[in-house]
């Protein structure tokens, strides 16, 4: 009888045991995650004993993880990473070295030799990275002062891991067991970490740009998601040959493509890749627990998971509440921060083969690491249904709370902000009701001061927008501010409250754009219609009777909503938009210039203003008509 293929039996295997747990622990609440760790368990070497080489599936599912922190940092732009650069390296720093300098010392104090306390603590100090920004993500709090926090906190974690590594290899020749290496060695090594990156940034900057929308140009869109793939496996190679963390180079790769205009692209193509991969991840977590060393010693085990874990929380809590993290946030943020993580495998491992941890404790500290990786979905359970309610209770509540009933309103807004509420107030004096939803508790409290009604929640949950009336609403406003959220709403009311009306609020030509690939056909630019009054002002001071400048801009509207009418359908090939602009532009200059010459002849007594009879186009550069720049969402 002929026999299959290895890939095809594991392959098999894998995903029969992720179908078949994953959906058991979502319908009984516990999360995709766990699902994932008991499928593992379950075809590991402690289970039913259906894989072995479990390092081999753990260093390839990696690779999950790499893609994750790809995607995180596309939604990065450089200036928004420039602005987390304080937390950072000031709140990361703080969290990693004060973890750290408590978990040494109680190991330590527990008599442990001090090259082991300091591997150890610096190892348990670390936190998963995919656990944390899985569940950040699912809960949609990754834009939330706690969410940002917990983000910079693990990227210094993944910065810090290269130092930690090198303090491993430092301490294992420092007790006769490693290699050493000489001073040349160690400066030609840290050359090259320095080459890499900046190989990287300069290659982001003036190669990857280029190069994507040639292949894109090939409009084959199998070769594209080829050479997104490609991108990401290159950088995490390069990052390898120099003893860097992956994660570190795809991030940096994501965060050097988040302004352009492939990064949806991107995200599309990579998005089911990451997210079978950190399935397979935390499949091989599952199966790389080792229950025989904790069951030598279960006591020790469950010492070092108790332990590290309240240790790192003590810490963690007390940094959120030194920032001013909302009370509401803490729970959480210090839960997902408090586990032990992937690093740490690679952290144990490296000193258990430098001689800096003895062979049975670094596997005693992987398993209490794997349990407690383990542990942080359920533990999230029970802290969504019984801690946090409690919690919440005895401590000052959000002016408005969650809604907890169904709304019949027949307007439901998403966003109270400068936009939204100008909305509201117009609903409100012509008695028409709306359920309004925001995400900000400051917006919250001043919406209460003035009379408001308006529920704390995230409008892109779908369970949210059902509990707001959304299958019985008439009209969806769209006025949150992020493009992002505002594309994720849209699409949830298109998929699952088709009758809905959607008016939306764009934030620039490509939103617009956007809104219109999803169908929604209601859109108003912001600063649209502000921007054409301050500019009816501006031609009255230099001249214009009212009358004029009132038909002036009243015809300049008209022509740059059709304008963006036409430039639509070639939104997404940059060269012929720009072409329509120019067109567009060009001609509305060739007919305003023809009327004032027709209105000069016949007011020849009369007087133009400065500069009014001149060319319509401002010289660009050297002289020339071009204009100086045009921005992608400019018109």
């Amino acid at each position: 009888m002929p026999h299959a293929p290895a890939w095809l039996n594991y392959a098999f295997l894998y995903l029969s045991a992720a179908v078949l747990t994953v959906p058991i622990a979502r319908a009984l609440g516990l999360g995709a995650i766990i699902g994932y760790l008991a499928a593992g368990i379950a075809i590991g070497p402690w289970g039913f004993g259906l894989v072995s080489n479990v390092q081999d599936i753990l260093h390839f599912a990696e690779f999950g993880v790499v893609l994750m922190l790809f995607l995180v940092g596309l939604e990065l732009q450089p200036t928004r990473l420039w602005s987390l650069r304080r937390p950072i390296f000031g709140l990361g720093s703080a969290q990693v070295l004060g973890c750290a300098l408590l978990l040494c010392g109680a190991a330590l104090l527990a008599g442990l030799p001090w090259r082991v306390a300091l591997v150890g603590g610096l190892g348990l100090a670390l936190s998963s990275t995919a656990i944390a920004l899985q569940s950040l993500a699912e809960r949609n709090v990754l834009r939330t002062t706690s969410g940002e926090s917990a983000f910079s906190i693990l990227l210094f974690q993944d910065i810090a891991a290269i130092p930690i590594l090198a303090l491993v290899a430092v301490l294992g020749t420092a007790s006769g067991s490693g290699a050493g290496h000489s001073p040349d060695a160690a400066a030609l090594e840290a050359l090259k970490v320095v080459g890499v990156i900046a190989a990287i940034v300069l290659g982001g900057r003036l190669l990857l740009r280029p190069l994507l929308r040639w292949i894109a140009r090939s409009r084959t869109p199998e070769i594209f998601t080829a050479a997104a793939l490609l991108l990401v496996v290159g950088i995490a190679y390069l990052m390898v040959l120099v003893g860097l963390s992956m994660a570190l180079g795809a991030f940096l790769a994501g965060v050097l493509l988040a302004e352009s205009e492939f990064r949806r692209e991107l995200e599309t193509d990579i998005e089911p890749f990451k997210g079978l991969l950190l399935g397979l991840f935390f499949i091989a977590v599952g199966m790389s627990i080792d229950f025989g060393a904790m069951l030598r010693a279960p006591l020790t085990v469950a010492l070092l998971l108790v332990g590290f874990v309240l240790i790192k929380s003590v810490v963690i809590y007390a940094l959120a509440r030194g920032v001013k993290i909302p009370y509401q946030e803490r729970p959480v943020f210090t839960l997902l921060l408090a586990q032990g993580g992937e690093f740490a495998f690679v952290v144990f491992q490296a000193a258990a083969g430098a001689g800096a941890l003895p062979g049975e404790m670094a596997s005693l500290l992987i398993g209490a690491v794997a349990l407690s990786m383990l542990c942080t979905p359920v533990l999230l359970v029970v802290l969504d249904r019984f801690v946090l309610p409690r919690y919440a209770a005895t401590l000052r509540a959000p002016p408005e709370g969650e809604i907890s009933e169904p709304q019949t309103a027949p307007v439901l807004i998403a966003g109270f902000g400068r936009y939204g509420q100008i909305v509201a107030r117009v609903l409100l004096a012509q008695g028409i009701p709306a359920t309004v939803l925001d995400h900000s508790v400051d917006i919250l409290e001043v919406a209460r001061t003035f009379g408001y009604r308006v529920y704390y929640g995230d409008a892109t949950r779908l369970d949210l927008l059902r509990m707001a009336g959304a299958a019985q609403a008439r009209v969806l406003v769209l006025a949150v501010d992020a493009p992002g959220p505002s594309l994720k709403i849209a699409t949830l009311a298109r998929e699952h409250f088709p009758h809905l009306k959607i008016v939306a609020r764009a934030r620039d030509l490509t939103h617009w754009n956007e809104l219109r690939d999803l169908g929604v056909t209601q859109v108003q630019r912001e600063l649209f219609e502000s921007s054409l009054a301050s500019a009816r002002s501006v031609l009255e001071h230099m001249g214009l009777e009212e009358a004029e400048a009132d038909a002036l801009v009243v015809r300049f509207r008209l022509h740059n909503i059709a304008l963006a009418d036409r430039m639509y359908p070639h939104h997404k090939d940059q060269a012929r938009m720009i072409a329509v602009a120019r067109e567009g532009r060009n001609q509305l200059a060739e007919q305003l210039a023809k009327e004032r010459e027709e209105r000069t002849l016949r007011n020849a007594a009369g007087a133009d203003y400065p500069g009014y009879g001149q060319d319509a186009q401002a010289p660009g550069p050297e002289g020339t008509s071009e204009p100086k720049n045009i921005s992608k969402n400019g018109l």
